[in-house]
């Protein structure tokens, strides 16, 4: 149902080098940007909910053989280690002060790490929270996040520059929050890396076939296909974010997966100059608990929003700013996507068959549709929007997928398959999608 334009680029290790000088070329001055987010359908599971496996196929793997998240967390950990977080999770690490008494003081509240990385950014010890600064801090590490992290690296290149930027992740991983199967068109990718296809892109599986159903209860009619999809592929949408991850850190972006950015900074001017970082160690009912920790400031001279679909940021930035009164921006609207990812036989397996449906089990009074791609290795994703102004209050999106799978045209396709991932969340499905600079 979705089609993204999307960017990518190089990576390697070394993903904590950066210079603390910045060099005399800037970039347009803008204190905020809100990047469009990028849709994903979403999964959900025909027989309850089994372990979450988001996105556990076919992870990226980096040139010494290990995954991206395998290099990320060794690298990740020797920083800790230098600056005094102890990882206690897969979803973040969290600040021992302890290790933080044996900082040097360095004047004006600052301290900085014995034998810390060469060029790593000084902490400050002025509020209860330390504090890291950035040129640019990119809040969310999707497509939208990971390409603006790119494009600003190779705009240093081409420049002579030498900015540090940063991309916060709220998923345990990169692409742990990106449940997108979709068609997938590489016109922004071949811009922004040429050499893509050589560059081992999760990227392969081209649209063979396009077909467009109304379905009845029980009958599938032909319609002409809306789309033109030729030239497009049908792919995993974390596989390919995971993939960004290893470019841009080759290009000596910093990511940091685990950490949710939680509150937005603000100077005494009222300019945006920052986020922090979710405290941890607090139980359910909000108390402390005895490993509490507070979350950490990142301060950046560009502050970009990439978190996707109503991120609490973005929701908090618009709301103090008036933005989209100021803008006029159209009423935005949502949809709920729900996702699976099955294995099927092979002999009902057709790599790059992209159908899409409108009709049952939705009413007339209600929008939305299904779609199912063949992906490569027996896989295919199966999926339902349905947009969120529905106005039979009893109607359950969930129980209407677990219908569609049930229709005549599908039930067979799936029969003796097996759920490998499954998921759901929001979409944009309509209204101004804009970037807007605060000033």
């Amino acid at each position: 149902m979705l089609r993204l334009l999307s960017i990518s680029s190089k990576s390697k290790s070394n993903s904590f080098r950066r210079s603390s000088s910045i060099s005399s070329y800037s970039f347009p001055h803008l204190e905020t940007h809100l990047c469009s987010p990028t849709n994903s359908p979403i999964s959900s599971n025909s027989s309850g909910f089994p372990s979450n496996q988001f996105n556990s196929i076919n992870p990226a793997k980096t040139p010494d053989g290990y995954s991206f998240s395998h290099r990320f967390d060794r690298n990740f950990s020797y920083f800790c280690s230098k600056i005094g977080f102890c990882k206690v999770s897969s979803s973040g690490y969290w600040l021992n002060c302890a290790n933080l008494r044996t900082c040097e003081r360095k004047g004006s509240g600052v301290l900085r790490v014995p034998g810390s990385v060469s060029g790593m950014r000084s902490f400050s010890s002025e509020s209860d929270r330390e504090s890291m600064e950035y040129d640019v801090v990119i809040v969310g590490a999707g497509p939208a996040g990971l390409s603006a992290a790119i494009r600003l690296k190779q705009m240093c290149i081409e420049k002579g520059a030498d900015l540090s930027v940063c991309v916060v992740e709220k998923g345990a991983e990169v692409g742990a929050h990106i449940l997108s199967g979709n068609v997938f068109e590489p016109r922004a990718l071949d811009e922004l890396l040429p050499q893509w296809k050589q560059e081992e892109a999760p990227i392969s599986v081209t649209v063979s076939s396009d077909k467009f159903w109304f379905l009845t209860k029980n009958r599938a009619f032909s319609l002409p296909c809306p789309f033109d999809n030729k030239g497009n592929y049908v792919i995993s949408l974390s596989q390919l974010v995971r993939w960004m991850g290893t470019k841009a850190e080759e290009l000596g972006v910093e990511i940091y997966p685990g950490f949710a950015a939680s509150e937005i900074l603000y100077d005494a001017k009222d300019t945006v100059i920052g986020i922090a970082t979710n405290d941890m160690g607090v139980a359910k009912d909000g108390s402390k608990k005895e490993i509490f920790q507070r979350g950490v400031e990142l301060k950046g001279r560009i502050m970009l929003l990439a978190e996707g679909c109503r991120g609490s940021i973005s929701e908090k930035i618009m709301k103090k700013y008036n933005l989209r009164e100021k803008r006029h921006a159209q009423h935005q609207t949502y949809a709920l996507g729900i996702k699976e990812v099955w294995e099927i036989e092979e002999d009902k397996h057709n790599p790059g068959s992209v159908i899409h449906t409108l009709g049952w089990p939705l009413d007339q009074k209600t929008y939305g549709g299904s779609f199912l791609y063949h992906l490569q290795d027996r896989q295919v994703a199966i999926g339902l929007v349905v947009a969120l102004n529905y106005q039979n209050p009893f109607l359950n999106p969930y129980e209407e997928f677990q219908k569609l799978k049930h229709h005549p045209a599908i039930k067979p396709l799936l029969e003796g398959g097996s759920v490998l991932q499954y998921g759901a969340r929001t979409l944009n499905e309509g209204g101004f999608q804009f970037s807007l600079e605060v000033q």
